[in-house]
């Protein structure tokens, strides 16, 4: 220590001179140095360490250990998933998730509906089965209302729409923009699910639905789990994006959601049932195997 002392204080004795006039040999010195060095470096590793949990923690609110762990990797860090699960507890990132009620629309209507075609079904590809569903979002004076499409099998927010009105345009709306996302792929055999409600069982809904040979498949009334994978991404939204967040406005909330569905959701945010990939990244993927 007096030899260390010697080097970062106003003294800068050179270390051989130190040596000497303690008596010791500088390799003697430098093998005693050895474990400090190696504790230095440690303590950098975790700092970065924790530095990186902390930003994806920031970004991605309620990531678990896991996709937290699977994201280090794909940043290159070869680290074990015990290990970022102790330090998100000693630096309390651990996410703790509040209930979520799932909200359905309105079913009590003289509309046809349809059986739910996805029991026991297995999807193998894109395109096989789309999800819809509606929520709301509370602002300070009004309640606003989200519509999305998703493709099941990656996951992906293919159409969306948010509006002040609940009325059947806005389902219309977000199935529209899936339907002009998937222009150029084949719709052949097409399961559309939603819930019983009525903007989904309404004349212009299904008719357009018909008028791409989409078939139609419904959940059983009252029973949201039918549609899990919607259910699942609303939750998702509210839980990560609407419920941390305090949207003054109807644009306010337009931009924010807009930033949540097209620039995280999709593009990074990794889901486990997709190998902890974004759908995005999956769906690349699956084009790649295609042409290959």
């Amino acid at each position: 220590m007096i030899i260390q002392d010697a080097q970062t204080n106003d003294l800068l004795l050179p270390i051989s001179r130190s040596c000497q006039a303690l008596e010791v040999s500088r390799s003697g010195y430098y093998e005693w140095l050895k474990p400090f060095e190696e504790i230095s470096s440690e303590n950098g590793e975790y700092l970065d360490l924790v530095g990186q949990i902390q930003e994806i923690a920031s970004e991605f609110t309620c990531y678990g250990y896991r996709r937290i762990t699977a994201e280090l990797r794909n940043r290159g860090h070869a680290v074990n998933h015990k290990r970022v699960l102790k330090i998100m507890r000693q630096e309390k990132l651990l996410c703790h998730k509040r209930r979520f009620k799932p909200v359905t629309t309105d079913s009590t209507h003289g509309l046809p509906t349809y059986p739910n075609l996805l029991k026991n079904k297995e999807i193998t590809g894109l395109n096989q089965v789309w999800a819809s569903d509606i929520t709301y979002v509370q602002l300070p004076h009004e309640h606003i209302y989200l519509a999305v499409v998703l493709d099941l099998y990656s996951r992906k927010c293919i159409g969306w729409d948010l509006s002040r009105s609940l009325k059947s345009d806005l389902a219309m709306n977000a199935l529209a923009e899936a339907l002009v996302s998937r222009t150029t792929e084949s719709l052949d055999d097409l399961i559309h699910h939603s819930d019983q409600g009525v903007q989904y069982a309404s004349k212009d809904y299904v008719d357009c639905l018909k008028a791409h040979s989409i078939q139609i498949s419904m959940s059983r009334k009252g029973n949201p789990y039918d549609n899990a994978f919607a259910e699942s991404f609303m939750k998702t939204l509210k839980v990560e994006e609407v419920y941390i967040n305090e949207y003054e406005t109807f644009e306010d909330a337009l931009r924010n959601i807009w930033h949540f569905i097209e620039d995280v959701y999709n593009q990074k945010r990794l889901h486990s049932a997709l190998g902890y990939k974004s759908p995005v990244q999956f769906e690349m993927e699956v084009a790649l195997n295609t042409i290959a």
